[in-house]
């Protein structure tokens, strides 16, 4: 009988090894709880050899949150075909597994990263790579909105209600995430009901959104998520 040689890695590969074990050990806990000999485990090297490809935890978490941010911000891609509202829904469903599956690195993402031990200058920099890497995922957000909505040049209410958006997606979802308590369909509905809602009251106040609104209706199917807005605000006037 006869085994296999272990195939040795490039340094490349194994540092791409390295990030996406430490990313599914963040996903499932706070990377305060995740310690260094639980990565080299996983990986199944030694503890001294994860230090030969990463100087320390704090890099490898950064190593890892750059992976999740090229991810989610990957996830508001959607082909410009179709309602605008039936658009919305997929990529607030693809944002909420993300959210599900990687729930505790998410939240450290969104709020800034665990306090992982640092000193001076070094945590500095920390904050401030995590901070960019946040930008990076709501620009990236910001800039598919605005490709399905076929505007190249803003007006600023518009970049006001798609900034407050994907804030408010990022709240919802982190708010969410405590406890779970509202189905995530009903709230993935509720934020493409959200984006239309922002817009309309927009319109109300500039004559440039009220044609953009008209303009993100007038191909909206009777059952899809816009039409069924308008039925419940409809059913709550009556």
């Amino acid at each position: 009988m006869t085994t296999g040689a272990r195939r040795r890695m490039g340094v490349e590969e194994r540092r791409q090894q390295l990030i996406g074990v430490a990313l599914e050990l963040f996903s499932r806990r706070s990377p305060d709880e995740v310690s260094i000999d639980e990565i080299a485990a996983a990986a199944g090297i030694s503890r001294p050899l994860v230090y030969h490809y990463f100087p320390g935890k704090m890099s490898l978490y950064e190593a890892a949150l750059r992976r999740a941010s090229q991810d989610l911000a990957g996830r508001f891609v959607e082909p410009a075909e179709g309602p605008l509202g039936a658009r919305l829904l997929r990529v607030m469903g693809r944002f909420f597994d993300f959210v599900d599956q990687h729930g505790p690195g998410f939240s450290a993402l969104m709020r800034g990263g665990p306090a992982v031990s640092a000193e001076g200058t070094r945590a500095k920099d920390h904050v401030s790579a995590t901070h960019a890497l946040i930008d990076s995922v709501r620009q990236a957000a910001y800039d598919h909105i605005l490709a399905h909505l076929d505007v190249a040049d803003p007006p600023a209410r518009l970049e006001l209600v798609i900034r407050s958006w994907v804030s408010l997606a990022e709240s919802t979802a982190l708010i969410w995430l405590d406890g779970r308590r509202i189905p995530r369909a009903e709230l993935e509905l509720q934020l493409v009901h959200d984006f239309a809602a922002l817009a309309a009251v927009s319109a109300a106040y500039d004559a440039e959104m009220a044609a953009l609104l008209r303009r993100m209706v007038e191909d909206e199917p009777a059952d899809g998520p816009f039409a069924e807005l308008v039925g419940r605000l409809m059913s709550l006037a009556s």
